[in-house]
């Protein structure tokens, strides 16, 4: 009897030492010191399946164990989808930890302010996680628009400028990525609307307009008086002229030069020397700074600005200030002219709008046009203009191809030049833009007026009527 009990315990014992061998065979690191390896675990993998291409390559002994071992930890169903850098030195409790309870590698994408969204695209595929063509779709998928209340067929001017940090899954990378930028876009929206986003229509227009603005400034200090220009004009009922809306509409494929022809080109639904009004959309992914100063734009009677080639503008409330503007700084130019600031690293993902014109012609002598008054009444911040399009340009030394000529400059593209801003009034209380048709009495208090309509008329009467004078004087490209 002695004798079989030892011999069972002989047994336990071999079995024992064999089971402790096998573990720490199988629950040991397949190889030592071990190499690294990025492994992509696609959506709806099992872990069984993990598990064999973890033996496959080289990364554990036994996928059986693997898989044993999850069931012990209650970790059979969460092995995430995404890429996780593994190593074959690891134990499999530890690449079990990684791939169940980490995101795995993390794409950074940094989208900087005013990228169309064909130049947002580019940034995610130098990463490989898209291809334009998916970014597209996914741009205009309408489950996507929906859940997020994107008042258009669009996300243009909704994917918010931001870094991101995203896993590649082989899956739909580009819904990923145009969700995460709308996410982003409804967060920062709260900012400005603590109370919920205005109607779908007043905020169309608003992300339409902080978008021009974003495309035409180049120093920040600018924007809200940008805003107040272009608001000045629709209320005037003068067209935008602005030169990145009009490029938005020759879309990725333009070459960077800005012809006559492309402006005065009505097929175009984009052109604002063309078309009256906003463009049909947003022409662009406007920051938190130029969404505010859509929002709050400056109040002033200035109708022009243009660039003086150290990023700001000078800004004129006549024509004929506009022109002599322009002779000053478009006619001299400076070494180192740009339009806007150079940022250190900046990617650029489209042609740069505000390139240096060349001289314009010398004028023939013609009699002298009547300058035109400065508008008298305070400008309102209502856009009376359709909502909703895409643009992006700068409204100064450019010709006017539809009869509002800059009597100074060719347009072969925005020009900006620089030297110190000379602001010519202060900022005004903060204002709305509302809906053109909506009654005075749902207008904030507080809000500045349009002025009578017989003086509007007028002032755009003088104003348009010196325009037209001043295109006599310029020669066709």
């Amino acid at each position: 009897m002695k004798r079989l009990l030892w011999t069972l315990l002989g047994f336990a014992a071999l079995a024992a030492a064999a089971l402790a061998g096998a573990t720490v065979y199988f629950l040991g690191p397949a190889q030592t010191p071990g190499h690294e390896t990025i492994v992509l675990i696609r959506p709806g993998m099992t872990l069984p399946a993990i598990a064999h291409e973890l033996e496959d390559r080289g990364l554990i002994r036994n996928a059986q164990a693997l898989v044993l071992l999850a069931k012990l930890h209650g970790g059979l169903a969460s092995a995430k989808a995404g890429e996780f850098l593994l190593s074959s030195g690891w134990p499999p409790q530890e690449i079990l930890r990684v791939i169940t309870s980490t995101s795995g590698i993390q794409h950074k994408i940094i989208v900087r302010e005013g990228l169309p969204w064909w130049g947002a695209a580019k940034l995610f595929e130098a990463q490989g996680l898209v291809d334009q063509e998916s970014f597209a779709n996914a741009m205009h998928n309408a489950t996507l628009l929906q859940k997020y209340a994107i008042p258009a067929s669009s996300a243009e001017g909704f994917l918010f400028p931001e870094t991101y940090q995203l896993p590649r899954t082989q899956a739909d990378n580009a819904a990923a990525a145009v969700e995460a930028m709308l996410k982003e876009f409804d967060r920062q929206a709260k900012k400005l609307w603590p109370q919920g986003p205005p109607p779908a229509e007043e905020l169309l227009r608003l992300v339409t307009l902080a978008s021009l603005v974003e495309r035409e400034t180049g120093d920040a200090s600018e924007r809200p008086r940008i805003a107040g220009v272009f608001l000045n004009r629709l209320r005037l009922g003068m067209r935008l002229q602005c030169d990145p809306t009009t490029i938005y509409g020759l879309g990725p494929a333009f070459d960077g030069d800005l012809r006559r022809s492309h402006l005065e080109d009505a097929g175009n639904p984009y052109n604002t020397y063309a078309h009256a009004g906003l463009p049909p959309g947003p022409i662009c992914s406007p920051g938190l700074a130029a969404l505010q100063a859509a929002l709050n734009p400056e109040v002033h009677d200035y109708l022009y600005f243009v660039a003086r080639g150290d990023g700001t503008h000078e800004f004129s409330a006549s024509l004929d200030e506009h022109n002599r503007a322009v002779n000053r700084f478009q006619r001299r130019r400076m070494e180192g002219y740009q339009s806007a600031p150079q940022t250190a690293g900046a990617q650029s993902a489209g042609p740069e709008l505000l390139r240096p014109v060349a001289p314009p012609p010398k004028p023939e002598p013609k009699p002298e046009a009547k300058p035109a008054d400065k508008p008298t009444g305070k400008p309102t911040n209502k856009i009376s203009a359709k909502p909703g399009v895409k643009t992006g340009t700068k409204t100064d030394a450019k010709p006017d191809a539809k009869g509002n000529a800059k009597s100074a400059a060719k347009p072969k593209a925005d020009a900006a030049v620089g030297v110190k801003q000379q602001p010519k009034s202060g900022k005004a209380p903060a204002a709305k833009v509302v809906n053109a048709k909506q009654p005075a009495s749902k207008q904030q208090a507080g809000k500045p007026q349009a002025a009578p309509k017989a003086k509007a008329a007028e002032t755009a009467a003088k104003a348009k009527a010196s325009e037209t004078a001043a295109k006599a004087t310029a020669k066709p490209l």
